[in-house]
């Protein structure tokens, strides 16, 4: 064989290896995720025909598929409604896409995943039609439906989390919709729909308790601040602060007033930790956010999960503190407004490591994936995230939020009989546009059994005269209420 000859036949060999390599990786290495993106429309077009399994809650099925003579066979039915709809998002023919646990978990839904194989043979062997698996989520029936009902109208998001497990116990996000007039067969009606709903200036079909334009989270952040307080100094609840009534940070003339320009506790410019805790003043923690430093700060946040993108499977996006620019913009950061934008997941898992004695456990909504038989398949286990803190520091916050439900700021949420810890939140935005309002709570505070995060965009109903302790804290606590009444 001369030269040339040669030369071409391992040029061939050469672009041949390159095919069949790039070949298997898209096929098995990049498969998964391909399968999983919603604007693959194969994958939906491969689920037509099969009866995919149910969405279950608290063992009843909130989605089910029901049998129709057309050629798709099968009807995706959303039970529940909009009370849900975030969560399980849609299986839409007429727009060939999928959200929400439909697209998350569209491999055991759908059947086509490989844990399913021994009941695909066993199809094929009876020849009964094809069946997808099962997903169980982990929400508390009770607590969602407490959610829903106190947020009513009012623009905002609810998430409830279990302390110890990481386990997502109710997750709302208001307005909301009905994934029904997404998922039927008439192409017509649900393309209308689609038009009507994207179109909406409330944005119903906008996930705001996992993502969202993100919010500041106002006062709320003050847990964060207060643990990078205490786990950097030797400060306890019962130190003494300055918390003057109000304080010009350095490089800047605008001035931190306390809320409703009032002052800290007796006005002598010095009080406890506690107390600015509980009364929510402002200039405590600007300084003491100022005194941690900017390099601590942003390491306290990212311990408690900011800048981290979680999966519930549902993705949730990443909480933002950005490196502040200035001793001037720290001030602001630490008091939870300048550039800070959080989710409502993001401060439940504050809450939630707070009541965990300072570990964060990572989010999840899926309990169990199952046959179509209802055999268990996978169990989700808790997964710790990381420590955020001490345990001395943990105990520290703790004692605090319960004196803000005893006795502070947080007041309207205190339940009979039960020790509830809370902090309330009030994130300015400008002059003319009420503040969206914050409570973040837990309860029972002595064993921890649920952390809530509630946010209601422009103060809700109540616009100028409402507050996180007026508006807020009453949500979570009938979302606390509904729970522990239900376990």
């Amino acid at each position: 064989m001369n030269r040339p000859i040669r030369r071409m036949a391992s040029l061939v060999f050469a672009m041949f290896l390159a095919l069949m390599t790039m070949a298997t990786y898209v096929q098995y290495v990049q498969a998964p995720k391909l399968n999983s993106d919603a604007r693959n429309a194969r994958t939906l077009y491969r689920e037509y025909g099969t009866e995919r399994g149910p969405i279950i809650v608290d063992g009843e099925s909130i989605v089910v598929s029901t049998a129709v003579d057309d050629p798709y066979k099968y009807q995706r039915e959303y039970k529940a409604g909009s009370s849900y709809a975030h969560i399980t998002g849609y299986f839409s023919t007429a727009h060939n896409s999928m959200t929400g646990i439909e697209r998350a978990e569209n491999g055991v839904l759908g059947g086509s995943d490989s844990a399913l194989t021994t009941q695909r043979i066993q199809e094929m062997i009876s020849g009964s039609h094809r069946k997808g698996g099962a997903v169980s989520l982990t929400l508390n029936p009770a607590a969602q439906k407490a959610a829903t009902e106190a947020l009513g109208n009012q623009r905002g998001a609810v998430v409830a989390i279990n302390p110890k497990t990481g386990a997502i116990l109710a997750q709302v996000s208001t307005p909301s919709y009905d994934p029904n007039q997404l998922a039927t067969h008439d192409s017509k009606a649900a393309r209308a729909a689609y038009s009507q709903l994207s179109t909406d200036k409330t944005r119903p079909l906008v996930n705001r308790a996992l993502g969202g334009d993100q919010y500041a989270p106002g006062s709320t952040f003050k847990m964060l601040t207060a643990t990078a307080m205490l786990e950097n100094s030797d400060l306890t609840p019962d130190s003494i602060v300055d918390a003057p009534d109000t304080w010009t940070p350095p490089g800047t003339t605008h001035k931190i007033d306390n809320p409703g320009e009032l002052s800290c506790g007796d006005g002598s410019g010095r009080v406890s930790l506690r107390q600015a805790f509980i009364q929510s003043c402002n200039t405590p923690f600007a300084m003491g956010g100022v005194n941690v430093g900017g390099e601590k700060m942003l390491a306290q946040a990212k311990k408690f999960g900011f800048g981290t993108t979680f999966e519930t499977p549902q993705t949730v996006s990443s909480s933002r503190f950005p490196e502040p620019s200035s001793k001037s913009a720290l001030a602001m950061d630490s008091i939870g407004q300048q550039d800070i934008r959080v989710t409502p997941m993001q401060m439940a898992l504050i809450g939630a490591a707070i009541a965990n004695d300072g570990v964060v456990m990572e989010p999840h909504i899926v309990k169990q994936t199952l046959t179509s038989d209802l055999d268990v398949i996978s169990t989700t286990k808790p997964k710790e995230f990381g420590r955020a803190m001490s345990k001395t520091t943990a105990k520290h916050i703790q004692e605090m939020m319960v004196a803000d439900v005893e006795s502070g700021t947080g007041h309207r949420a205190a339940i009979s009989g039960v020790k509830v810890a809370g902090k309330t939140g009030t994130a300015e935005i400008n002059a003319s546009t009420p503040p969206h309002v914050w409570f973040v709570s837990f309860a029972p505070a002595d064993d921890p059994k649920i952390a809530v995060a509630v946010v209601v965009e422009n103060s809700g109903n109540a616009g100028w005269n409402g507050d996180g302790g007026s508006v807020a804290a009453p949500i979570a606590k009938k979302v606390i209420q509904a729970y522990l009444g239900s376990s």
